[in-house]
């Protein structure tokens, strides 16, 4: 017997016997369920955006405080005032 026969002879199996008895409550548990998935995405989506946004900023204020274009002073030491 070919290999595409055994499993089709599985399925037919598997499907004559009784279905199972489908919860009466299963639609409202299903519902509840998607409902909670969604508000977790959203809250997370939410926090992506706040922490992107807070990096934004940041980079923003290191930008304009540190001014990192600009070529650093050639004075590495200070002058020599001796005796």
């Amino acid at each position: 017997m070919r290999r595409q026969d055994q499993k089709e002879d599985q399925v037919r199996r598997m499907l004559d016997v009784p279905h199972p008895q489908v919860p009466a409550d299963l639609a409202e548990r299903a519902a509840e369920r998607g409902g909670r998935m969604l508000r977790r995405r959203r809250a997370l989506r939410a926090l992506v955006m706040f922490v992107l946004c807070a990096a934004v900023v940041a980079f923003t204020v290191w930008v304009v405080i540190a001014e990192p274009w600009q070529v650093p002073s050639t004075e590495t030491t200070p002058p020599l005032d001796g005796p």
